[in-house]
C-alpha cells in the first residue's frame, strides 16, 4: 500500500507505533470474544484520529461473519491474505492475526509487505520471506491450489512464475528479520518474535491475540516508556 491511511500515519511525527499495534490486538481480541470473525482490514476499515491521538476505531464491518457460516470462501485483502486461505483449507480466526502481522510490517517498512495480485507469486513472496510452507498444509491443499505445487509438496516456483518481472519481484524480499532490522532500531528483537508468531503457517500455531498483548513487545515498552 502506496497511499491512504497508512500513509498519512507514516508521514506523521506523533503517531504511537506502539498504541497502533495495540489497539488493533485490543479491537480483534474483542470480537473474538464476541465470536466474530472480522477478516481485516482494508485501509478504509479503520479511522485514525490525526494529529492529536494514536487512538484507531474500526468503522467498516461489511466484511464480518458469525462462527457458524460458511468460512471457505475467498477472503481478505490480498496483500493481507493468509495461506489457509490461499490454499483454500478453510478459516477463521487465526487469518485475522496474519493480517495484522502483515500491516505491522507495513507501518515499519512503509509498504505492503506482499505486493501481489496473484496466488503463485504470493506463495512463492511468503517462502522467501518467511521460509518453506509446512507439507501437511500443502497436501490438504483443495484442487484450485494443487496447481501451485509440482509433485504434491513442493511449490512450482520459479518453473511457474508468470514472468521475469514477477521472479525479481520474489527475489528482492528480503527474510523478515532483515527487513524489520532495516526500520527498527531499539525493539527490533521483540518485534521480530512477535512477527514471527503472527506469520506462523499454521493458523493453530499461530498467536492469539491475547498472547500478542502480553508479548514482550509491550510489556517492556509498558516499562520502558512508562505507558
Amino acid at each position: 500500500m502506496t497511499c491512504g491511511l497508512f500513509t498519512q500515519i507514516l508521514s506523521q511525527r506523533t503517531f504511537s507505533l506502539f498504541h497502533l499495534i495495540q489497539s488493533r490486538f485490543m479491537i480483534i481480541s474483542f470480537l473474538f470474544s464476541m465470536k466474530i470473525p472480522i477478516r481485516p482490514p482494508k485501509d478504509g476499515s479503520v479511522f485514525k484520529n490525526l494529529p492529536k491521538s494514536s487512538a484507531i476505531k474500526l468503522i467498516d464491518f461489511g466484511s464480518t461473519t458469525f462462527d457458524h457460516q460458511d468460512h471457505n470462501y475467498v477472503v481478505s485483502t490480498r496483500h493481507y491474505r493468509a495461506p489457509e486461505v490461499i490454499l483454500g483449507l478453510g478459516w477463521n480466526y487465526p487469518c485475522d492475526l496474519w493480517s495484522v502481522g502483515c500491516i505491522l510490517v507495513e507501518l515499519c517498512s512503509g509498504e505492503a509487505l506482499f505486493q501481489t495480485h496473484e496466488n503463485l507469486e504470493h506463495l512463492a513472496m511468503m517462502e522467501k520471506v518467511l521460509g518453506p510452507l509446512p507439507k501437511h498444509m500443502i497436501a490438504r491443499a483443495d484442487r484450485r491450489a494443487e496447481k501451485y505445487f509440482r509433485r504434491g509438496l513442493r511449490l512450482d516456483w520459479p518453473e511457474g512464475a508468470a514472468s521475469r518481472e514477477s521472479m525479481k519481484a520474489v527475489w528482492k524480499l528480503p527474510r523478515l528479520q532483515n527487513l524489520v532490522m532495516q526500520h527498527v532500531d531499539h525493539s527490533a528483537g521483540d518485534l521480530i518474535d512477535l512477527l514471527q508468531g503472527l506469520l506462523r503457517y499454521d493458523p493453530d500455531e499461530r498467536l492469539k491475540a491475547r498472547q500478542a498483548l502480553q508479548h514482550p513487545f509491550f510489556t517492556r515498552c509498558h516499562r520502558r516508556c512508562g505507558y
